[in-house]
């Protein structure tokens, strides 16, 4: 279990590293999977460049950034984020976005956006303070709305032009000053596909640091209209039965979730 509020520990053995060169995670490739960097507690805590991030279970969690030359002295493989989605549990998932979200928050924050001057870590906040106008900028978190249509044993998914050759998933989109999560969810389907839905339920949520959403997922019926495609949104979208789907998004992800959640149900009638 992730544990944001502990303060950063005294004590211990090993402390976990998430290194991160270039937006990508670097990590320990062994024959049974991957394994996190770890190091003496006592390294992390007095280095400059590392930054404590929260506990996983009882274990304190760490981020730095290596430069070119740094890595190239380290036994460690890069790999996107991306393709840790369901290589890890949820939490060790989370704890690893949280490390990618907080470097680059922190790069993006340098100076103040009220008066320029360059800014300064808060010593007990989460925050990036400006020391001439006390400005504090805290991370970014983006809220979207995530959805899947169905209509009886069809479910509606869409393909995006940045998705793997053949790969279809739920219709998502940032939500818009005033709106509330429902009613994003309406206008994001009736501006993707054309289509209006009902009976709107909310189901899960989960951090997506791509780079710092807030999934808000949610499963809704199909209610009227015929499938007319946005160009600009989407290439592609049509109903799915549910046992005879294309290729979803990955374990682990939310569109996963809830399209896995929809199946077990048409499965058991």
């Amino acid at each position: 279990m992730i544990d944001l509020s502990s303060p950063e520990p005294r004590e211990g053995d090993l402390a976990r590293c998430y290194v991160i060169h270039q937006q990508d995670l670097c990590i320990i490739s062994e024959a049974d999977g991957w394994q996190w960097p770890r190091l003496p507690l006592q390294a992390p805590r007095h280095h400059p460049h590392y930054h404590f991030l929260g506990m996983l279970g009882s274990e304190p969690c760490y981020v730095c950034e290596l430069s070119s030359h740094e890595l190239d002295e380290q036994p460690l493989q890069r790999v996107p984020l991306r393709r840790l989605v369901g290589a890890f549990d949820e939490n060790e998932f989370a704890m690893a976005s949280r490390a990618l979200q907080f470097l680059s928050w922190q790069a993006n924050h340098r100076f103040c956006s009220r008066c320029g001057q360059a800014t300064e870590t808060h010593g007990r906040e989460l925050a990036m303070v400006c020391p001439a106008c006390d400005y504090r900028q805290y991370p970014r978190i983006t809220p979207c709305i995530i959805t899947l249509v169905t209509r009886g044993d069809h479910a509606l998914l869409g393909r995006s032009a940045r998705f793997p050759e053949g790969m279809y998933s739920c219709l998502a989109g940032f939500m818009e000053a005033g709106e509330n999560a429902e009613q994003a969810l309406v206008r994001e389907v009736m501006e993707e596909v054309g289509v209006q839905v009902q009976n709107v339920r909310y189901f899960s949520s989960q951090s997506w640091p791509f780079p710092h959403s807030l999934m808000l997922g949610f499963h809704a019926d199909y209610a009227d209209g015929d499938i007319r495609i946005d160009d600009d949104e989407i290439v592609a979208a049509d109903w799915f039965r549910f046992d005879q789907l294309p290729m979803v998004p990955p374990p682990g992800s939310i569109a996963r979730s809830l399209i896995d959640h929809w199946v077990a149900g048409c499965q058991q009638g």
